[in-house]
């Protein structure tokens, strides 16, 4: 955890005091073209990787009854047997993560008054849930909202989504809610690692790493529209250079900047090779992306090879003569014997 702390704060610090030592072009231009590149890159990859990988087994998951017969309940979002299930299963998982919202969380209670003893107990687990869908719906509309620094002129239906994101308008300039509720999400899932003692047992570098750059992207973001505030129309003239590829020089822009920009494209850069991966590949995985026929198709193994299969009779009639000095018996007698 403190390793993870350390690098992003190295990397804001050191974005902060180049752009300031007259380094702005190397953290404004070069880093931020050169994160695009490796992310669609790398994620091109892994996609293509996954895409070509065999599955050898059918692997979906299982959340009640499979397809049986007709007078047993069938579950036919949570175990599809047709495409068609499958889709709407991939939809409830992608758009509103319904496996995690039927999660349980396991405890041990050291005394129960039944058992007279430790027990297990088991509950339903609700806010994960609720703050990962929190999480991830308030990136996409901080990310979407973003793209009125690369548009010129901005779209009518980006402009109206501002308008409803800052309704409820707290000071100047405009409080924007998802930037706001972003911040409490990642605090949640930051804490949650920190204060659970099995979840922190297991944790490593790349489990808070990404939280950590995460937060130093909305930190410095919230920082930079309600501290220290930039020139927004500078900023923008500086992206529209960098969208047309013809840099423009950054003058006047604040270090506060180009430390937000260094920890986007340091995510960028780090996504393709980490668990942040998880967004194109569920789509790539067999535990959903497969309905639950196994009772109806056979799933064939692609990773095997067209064989030629060496049958018992075929085996006998090579090794026969050598079988029957062993005294191993036979379906036919070797041509000695038959003779006599």
């Amino acid at each position: 955890m403190f390793a993870s702390l350390l690098v992003v704060a190295l990397i804001g610090a050191i974005a902060w005091a180049g752009s300031a030592m007259g380094l702005a072009y190397l953290f404004g231009v070069v880093l931020p073209y050169v994160a695009v590149v490796t992310f669609f890159l790398g994620v091109i990859w892994r996609m293509v990787y996954w895409a070509k990988s065999p599955v050898p087994f059918s692997i979906p998951t299982t959340g009640g009854q499979e397809k049986s017969l007709d007078f047993i309940k069938h579950e036919k979002w949570d175990c599809p047997n047709t495409k068609f299930g499958v889709v709407v299963r991939m939809f409830l998982e992608v758009c509103f993560f319904r496996s995690l919202f039927r999660n349980t969380a396991a405890d041990v209670r050291e005394f129960d008054p039944v058992t007279k003893g430790p027990r297990t107990i088991y509950y339903s687990s609700k806010w994960l849930w609720f703050f990962a869908l929190l999480f991830h719906y308030c990136f996409l509309l901080v990310f979407v909202r973003h793209f009125r620094f690369f548009m010129d002129p901005v779209p009518g239906w980006l402009t109206f989504m501002e308008s409803i994101d800052g309704i409820m308008q707290i000071g100047a300039p405009r409080f924007f809610w998802t930037g706001g509720l972003l911040l409490v999400a990642v605090l949640f899932l930051l804490a949650r690692r920190l204060f659970n003692q099995r979840l922190r047992y297991i944790s490593l570098m790349n489990d808070y790493f990404p939280l950590f750059l995460i937060l130093g992207v909305v930190l410095s973001g919230i920082c930079m529209r309600y501290f220290d505030k930039t020139d927004i129309a500078q900023v923008k003239v500086f992206i529209m250079g960098l969208v047309h590829f013809s840099p423009v020089a950054p003058d006047g822009i604040s270090p506060l900047f180009f430390m937000h920009l260094a920890f986007v494209s340091v995510l960028l850069l780090y996504f393709p090779f980490s668990k942040l991966m998880h967004m194109p590949g569920v789509f790539f995985s067999p535990t959903r992306n497969l309905p639950t026929n196994t009772r109806e198709v056979r799933h064939v193994n692609p990773w095997n090879p067209p064989k030629q299969y060496f049958t018992y009779a075929e085996y006998e009639d090579v090794y026969r003569d050598a079988m029957a000095e062993a005294g191993l018996p036979l379906e036919k007698q070797p041509s000695s014997k038959a003779a006599e």
